[in-house]
């Protein structure tokens, strides 16, 4: 729950931190990048992490890290390149040599990170000292804070000032039933498929397809909704769909599949599965005429 949190509030911050005039990289890289990097120092630690206290783990990895990166927010960011939802001058080939970048450079940063983490992880690892596992009234103690601070994100939303509730406090309270749901897609379908990560793969389409419904909700051409409803539709698309959908997670898994082929057929079918799914959600609404390129939503 705490990570879960946690792990939103660093994805947005990172976001805001690299979002100015003039920037040289798109504002996710930052943190797809610091994701995949934390992801790859655990993995390399997973044993001792998990002989002191195997929620550790999970919580570093499926928790802060899955959350940090998003699957979705990549994936409706190459989508939106490849329609100029800037409107910058430029022609159609610069439209797709955007998309191809944000695709590449994304997958190989992150990649690079992994293995840096893990690199870094084995620098540390002669030094790095698990310890005795904690006692029963440790694990309660920790249950019980972990359980207040994920229930504090409700009062923070009513008395932090309203312009943080588009923002992050929204967002907060949509976060670890994210988390939770991917980690229960993982754990149930992906021993189904060794050579292809089911699980994940389902976490990442389903929430790709929730964000392009929920951004085709915030471009309505017609019938603009309140405030108060495009903040809870902020909420879902950066707190539920940005911890549903990982990159972390996506990229540990095709760096441990055991074949290339393995490795190209599930790369390839999760990117291309969803960049077909805001084609069929986005895509023919925008071309039809329903909604707007840009967001026409007007937060409280």
């Amino acid at each position: 729950m705490p990570f879960s949190v946690l792990g939103v509030l660093a994805r947005l911050g990172l976001t805001a931190l690299a979002t100015y005039s003039g920037q040289s990289i798109f504002p996710l890289a930052y943190s797809q990048a610091t994701g995949c990097l934390i992801m790859g120092f655990c993995l390399a630690l997973k044993e001792p992490f998990s002989r002191y206290y195997p929620p550790a783990y999970t919580a570093l990895t499926t928790g802060f890290c899955g959350s940090l990166t998003t699957f979705s927010g990549w994936q409706l960011d190459i989508f939106k390149s490849w329609l100029n939802a800037n409107n910058a001058p430029r022609s159609a080939l610069h439209d797709v040599m955007d998309g191809v970048c944000k695709t590449v450079f994304t997958i190989s940063l992150s990649l690079a990170s992994l293995f840096y983490g893990m690199h870094l992880a084995k620098e540390v690892s002669p030094y790095f000292c698990a310890g005795p596992s904690p006692g029963r009234f440790l694990r309660n103690t920790v249950t019980v804070i972990a359980v207040c601070t994920y229930a504090a994100t409700i009062p923070a939303y009513y008395l932090l000032p309203r312009d943080y509730r588009h923002q992050a406090t929204a967002a907060l309270l949509f976060s670890f039933p994210g988390t939770l749901t991917r980690y229960l897609l993982s754990h149930h379908l992906n021993p189904a498929l060794p050579a292809f990560p089911l699980g994940t793969y389902a976490a990442n389409s389903f929430g790709t397809a929730l964000l392009g419904t929920f951004h085709v909700l915030q471009s309505t051409a017609n019938r603009p909704l309140s405030g108060a409803s495009c903040t809870i539709l902020q909420a879902l698309a950066d707190g539920y769909c940005g911890c549903l959908t990982t990159v972390s997670t996506f990229v540990a898994e095709l760096a441990v599949l055991k074949t290339t082929g393995h490795k190209y057929r599930y790369g390839l079918t999760t990117w291309g599965t969803g960049q077909v799914i805001l084609v069929c959600i986005f895509g023919a609404l925008l071309w039809g005429g329903n909604i707007e390129k840009d967001q026409t939503c007007v937060f409280d």
